[in-house]
C-alpha cells in the first residue's frame, strides 16, 4: 500500500500524513546528545523510502539545555545527504526564548541553515509560542523578519508551534499571515492548550496543521489492564498506538502527524498505520472506546507530562521526565511494584526527587505548565 498525503492548508503542498519528528531519536549511553547515527539514519531513510516527505527538527533537540544548539539539526543534515534532502520538505524552528532583537532572529536562522546544510528551510516555525515570549517577539519585529526571510528565499513558509491557552492561540493566528501551525493534540488533550477549538479555528483560516505529541510522549501506548480490556472488545483489533494515531488522523483538519520515533519497530508500525489513515474513518464503536479509555486515563494520571524533556537538564541532576513517568505508571497501572523498582534503578544514575533545590528553571521551559517543584515532592513522598 502507498502512504497517504493531505493538502497542507494554504501552502497547497501535499504532505505525508506521517511526519518524522527528530526529537526522540535513538541514543547511546543514555546521552541525549549522542545520537546512534547508524540506527537513526536507517530509520529516517526507511521512512522517506516508504513515502514520508515531512521531516521535523528544532534548534535545541537532542541537546543538554536551551541556550545552545542540540545534536538533532546537524544529524538531520547528515541523514538527508545522498539525495534524500531533495525528496522531503524540511521543518525546523526559531528558538523563540533566545530572541531579544531582530538581529537575534537573523543570527539563528543563518546558523540553522548552516547546521542543516541547506539553502532553504521549507517550513520554518517560531518555536513554542506562549504568553512569555510572544510580546518580546512582536516588539522585536517577528513579522518583518519572516517577510524578509521568505522574500530572500531562506524560508519557504512561515508557521509557529504553540504551548499556551486557546485565547492566545487565536490572537497569534490572527496576527500574521501564517501558512501553518503546529499544536499538541491527542485524545487526552482534546481540550488542552489550543485543543479542538484551536484546531478548527486555524483550519478555517486556511492554515496547514501539524500535530505533535499524538501519543503523548508514549503515555497512551502503554495502557492499563482495564483499557486493554476495552480494546479487546473492539470490532476491529488495533494496537494502542494505532488507535491513538488513527484518532488524530480521523480529524480532516489535520494534515501531518509528527511521531518522534525511537526504534525501527515504531517506524514500521507507524508507516503501516499511515497507509490507511483516512479522515472520518473510525467507526462509532472505536470512537466510543477511545472515550472510555480517555476517561479511565484522566482518572488515574497524576502529572500531565509528555516527556518532552524541555525541563532538562536539571541543575540538581534529577531526571524529571523519568520521575514523572514512573510516578504516573504507579497510579495508572494499579500500584504496580515495577514502578518503585524502576525508580530505585533510576536513582543509581540520577539524583532522586528529594534533591530538588526548587530553583524553578525547569518550570520556565515546561510547555505543559506543570508545577514541577510541587510534583517532585509528591514523587519523593511516594517512592522515597
Amino acid at each position: 500500500m502507498i502512504l497517504l498525503y493531505r493538502k497542507f492548508g494554504k501552502t497547497n503542498e501535499m504532505v505525508s500524513v506521517l511526519g518524522f519528528g527528530c526529537m526522540r531519536l535513538p541514543i547511546i549511553a543514555n546521552d541525549p546528545t549522542n545520537i546512534d547515527e547508524d540506527k537513526a539514519i536507517n530509520m529516517i531513510r526507511y521512512a522517506i523510502d516508504s513515502g514520508v516527505n515531512y521531516v521535523d527538527t528544532a534548534y535545541p533537540y537532542h541537546g543538554t539545555g536551551f541556550t545552545q544548539g542540540g545534536a538533532s539539526e546537524p544529524f538531520v543534515a547528515k541523514a538527508l545527504r545522498d539525495g534524500y534532502r531533495k525528496r522531503i520538505m524540511l521543518a525546523t524552528k526559531l528558538p523563540s526564548w533566545l530572541i531579544k532583537t531582530r538581529t537575534d532572529m537573523e543570527k539563528y536562522l543563518n546558523e540553522q541553515l548552516e547546521r542543516l546544510e541547506t539553502d532553504v528551510i521549507d517550513f520554518y516555525l517560531v518555536h513554542s509560542l506562549n504568553k512569555g515570549v510572544w510580546p518580546v517577539l512582536k516588539e522585536a519585529g517577528i513579522s518583518e523578519f519572516l517577510d524578509q526571510a521568505i522574500k530572500d528565499g531562506r524560508i519557504k513558509y512561515a508557521g509557529f508551534s504553540f504551548h499556551d491557552e486557546s485565547g492566545l492561540f487565536k490572537e497569534i493566528v490572527d496576527y500574521y499571515d501564517w501558512s501553518f501551525c503546529q499544536i499538541q493534540y491527542n485524545y487526552l488533550d482534546e481540550d488542552y492548550q489550543a485543543g479542538k477549538e484551536g484546531l478548527e479555528y486555524a483550519a478555517k483560516k486556511g492554515l496547514g496543521i501539524a500535530i505533535m505529541e499524538p501519543l503523548r510522549g508514549g503515555n497512551i501506548v502503554n495502557l492499563p489492564t482495564a483499557a486493554n480490556t476495552l480494546l479487546d472488545q473492539a470490532e476491529v483489533k488495533r494496537t494502542p498506538a494505532e488507535l491513538a494515531l488513527r484518532w488524530v488522523w480521523n480529524h480532516p483538519e489535520v494534515s501531518v502527524v509528527l511521531s518522534g520515533m525511537t526504534t525501527m519497530e515504531q517506524a514500521t508500525e507507524n508507516i503501516k498505520v499511515a497507509q490507511e489513515a483516512q479522515a472520518n474513518s473510525l467507526t462509532a464503536n472505536e470512537v466510543g472506546i477511545v472515550e472510555e479509555i480517555k476517561n479511565l486515563f484522566k482518572e488515574r494520571i497524576k502529572v500531565n507530562c509528555t516527556a518532552c524533556a524541555y525541563c532538562m537538564p536539571c541543575p540538581a541532576g534529577i531526571n524529571i521526565p523519568f520521575c514523572f513517568s514512573t510516578y504516573n505508571d504507579y497510579w495508572v497501572f494499579d500500584g504496580t511494584p515495577s514502578a518503585k523498582q524502576r525508580y530505585e534503578i533510576l536513582t543509581k544514575f540520577a539524583a532522586p526527587a528529594s534533591k530538588c533545590v526548587e530553583c524553578g528553571k525547569c518550570e520556565e521551559h515546561c510547555p505543559q505548565g506543570i508545577a514541577i517543584r510541587e510534583e517532585l515532592k509528591n514523587v519523593n513522598e511516594l517512592f522515597e
